[in-house]
């Protein structure tokens, strides 16, 4: 097994069809990022301008994946992505992100970082799900979420795992040598209906390495997260309720009207 670069990190992007937020989230990591770092994008076959946009960019390791006649999409690239990115890493942490997930502040990396403290058995820092719908909402909804209460009842593991929590792969912090050493995959548990990288976190637990999960207030104050933002802008592709979508098209202009955001979106240096 390799040695990994220490006191470096691998981030690694994962880009299908969405030019504008790739071309944002990447942005907003080189703005605010200033631990040693390097960038993998591994695109998923998009076969359109946005991979011609990261195939421009100098500063970024682009991993080319391409989708097999046959395979499903959505997770599945997500999590083949990941572990194709993995692969590649060099550094001592390995941080996956969505390309709808943007940078908000300096030193980001930095303070994340810092959660593993000295203590080589923590394997994995992060957060839970980052709500951008009002609060109020959110507990209405677990509230009166019957067929939830129901699963709980009638628990089996399966169902045990699914309501299990797990740091999301939206922003998460990984020791690189741990995953490698483990034989971990973000493709664990697709077969009984899992996210991506939900076993392989189940797993760094049961094993008996110990993670760091943050607050989603205290991530949130690092990242901005457009969840399902892949969906919403390739429709053709994903279905979505037309309600689910006028929602997330809200959400979407609402964060990408913010001055932060703004700045980040009209400084093209960023890219060079």
């Amino acid at each position: 097994m390799a040695d990994v670069i220490k006191a470096k990190a691998t981030i690694c992007v994962i880009n299908y069809k969405t030019l504008d937020f790739t071309r944002l989230c990447l942005r907003s990591i080189r703005k605010f990022t200033k631990y040693p770092y390097e960038v993998i994008v591994v695109d998923n076959d998009s076969k359109d301008e946005s991979l011609e946009y990261l195939k421009s960019l100098s500063w970024i390791r682009l991993i080319e994946r391409r989708h097999k006649p046959g395979q499903p999409r959505g997770s599945f690239d997500e999590g083949a992505a990941l572990d194709l990115g993995l692969e590649k890493c060099d550094s001592e942490f390995f941080i996956s992100m969505h390309s709808d997930t943007f940078v908000q502040k300096d030193n980001w990396l930095t303070d994340l970082i810092g959660c593993f403290g000295n203590d080589e058995n923590v394997a994995c820092v992060g957060s839970g799900k980052i709500e951008l719908t009002p609060k109020w909402r959110i507990i209405l909804k677990k509230a009166t979420d019957l067929k939830a209460l129901m699963r709980k009842i009638f628990q089996n593991q399966a169902v045990k795992d699914k309501f299990r929590y797990h740091n999301r792969a939206i922003c998460c912090l990984y020791r690189t040598d741990i995953l490698r050493r483990e034989k971990l995959s973000f493709l664990m548990g697709r077969e009984r209906g899992l996210t991506t990288g939900q076993k392989l976190y189940f797993e760094l637990l049961d094993r008996g390495y110990k993670t760091v999960e943050l607050p989603t207030s205290v991530m949130a104050q690092y990242i901005i997260h457009l969840a399902h933002a892949t969906q919403a802008i390739n429709p053709q592709e994903f279905t979505l309720q037309k309600r689910t979508k006028k929602k997330y098209n809200r959400i979407i202009d609402k964060i990408l009207s913010l001055e932060i955001i703004q700045s980040i979106i009209t400084d093209d240096s960023l890219d060079r």
